[in-house]
């Protein structure tokens, strides 16, 4: 037992330096690692300083760079403005240099022109130099038939004043002729009114009574409704009745009058205002035309001389009443009959 104790011991104390041992050589290993650490993180730290340094420098040639980069851009810009200023400043000179060539080119014509001018106008001169003795040649034969011409020019004067005497006594006949014919055309005129009172007075008796057929003035007014119906030109059985005194006083009136008065019925057809709407007339001047013209075809057939017959259309434009009413539209539809001279 003693033994085994002994050897216990003994083992013991033969482990415990191997622990300090181990233990030693653990904290150097540890030790060595550490300072391994530290050298590599200084020299890391190291390396990564010159990094910075390197970058700041980097970044401070990069910002000089692009402070560069931008002056170089105006620089260019600029160049840019001053290149298209002398483009149009090469463009205005080369409008202007056109503009110049063109007026010079004018300038050239004009002075071609000019010369051409001088060449014919000294063609000119030599002509007339050469042809001055033939004319002073024709200007003594011109005074020669001048010297001629006076002396029939005296002879004519002679006659004219011969003549003038006898033009005076010619309108001395002319101006009693003159009067003669006055007075015989204010005779005829003065005739001519006496058969009209005379042909007007016979109407009045053979239609008196009748308050649509008036006398206004030297005219003899029908009321268009007595002849014809609304809008047409056919003739109705009243308006025959009422022409047949007119036409037999015509005949009687053809008559009478002396065949040297020329005298003419001339009838006058007249319509209102409104405008007709009718497929036969497509205005008022062709109803009044046509109107007119039945009235003096009615006469003829009544035996009228188709010569002493006039018709003629007024349409709406010489109206009796200006008034816009139905008693005024009645008024102005109207054939008027009117004895005059031709």
């Amino acid at each position: 037992m003693a033994y085994a104790r002994g050897r216990r011991g003994s083992q013991a104390d033969n482990f415990w330096p191997g622990y300090v041992d181990v233990l030693s050589t653990l904290l150097l290993t540890t030790i060595f690692l550490m300072s391994l650490f530290m050298v590599a993180q200084f020299m890391v730290g190291q390396e990564a300083s010159g990094k910075n340094n390197a970058l700041k420098k980097l970044t401070r040639q990069l910002s000089e760079l692009t402070d560069l980069l931008a002056l170089e851009k105006t620089t260019k810009k600029s160049m840019e403005d001053e290149l298209s200023g002398l483009q149009a400043s090469l463009s205005a000179a080369k409008g202007e240099s056109k503009k110049l060539q063109g007026l010079i080119d004018l300038d050239v014509g004009k002075i071609s022109a000019a010369e051409g001018k001088a060449t014919a106008l000294q063609g000119d001169v030599d002509k007339q130099t050469s042809l001055s003795a033939e004319a002073q040649a024709k200007v003594d034969l011109l005074n020669q038939q001048v010297l001629a011409m006076r002396r029939q020019l005296a002879a004519l004067e002679a006659a004219v004043g011969a003549s003038e005497t006898k033009d005076k006594e010619s309108q001395a006949k002319i101006a009693d002729l003159g009067s003669k014919l006055n007075v015989a055309l204010a005779k005829k005129v003065q005739e001519l009114s006496q058969y009209r009172s005379e042909f007007f007075g016979r109407l009045n008796t053979l239609l008196a009574g009748r308050k649509d057929i008036q006398v206004v003035g030297d005219r003899f007014v029908f009321q268009a409704e007595v002849l014809f119906p609304s809008g047409s030109d056919a003739m109705n059985p009243e308006g025959l009745t009422a022409l047949d005194p007119l036409a037999t006083a015509l005949v009687e009136l053809e008559g009478q009058i002396p065949k040297e008065i020329s005298w003419v019925l001339r009838v006058d057809g007249h319509t209102d205002v409104r405008p007709i709407r009718s497929t036969n007339f497509r205005s008022n001047w062709e109803l009044s035309s046509a109107r007119a013209i039945a009235v003096v075809k009615y006469l003829i057939s009544r035996g009228v001389p188709s010569n002493r017959l006039a018709a003629a259309g007024f349409a709406e434009f010489q109206p009796i009443d200006d008034a816009v009413s139905e008693e005024a539209y009645a008024k102005n539809r109207r054939i008027e009959l009117k004895l005059t001279e031709r």
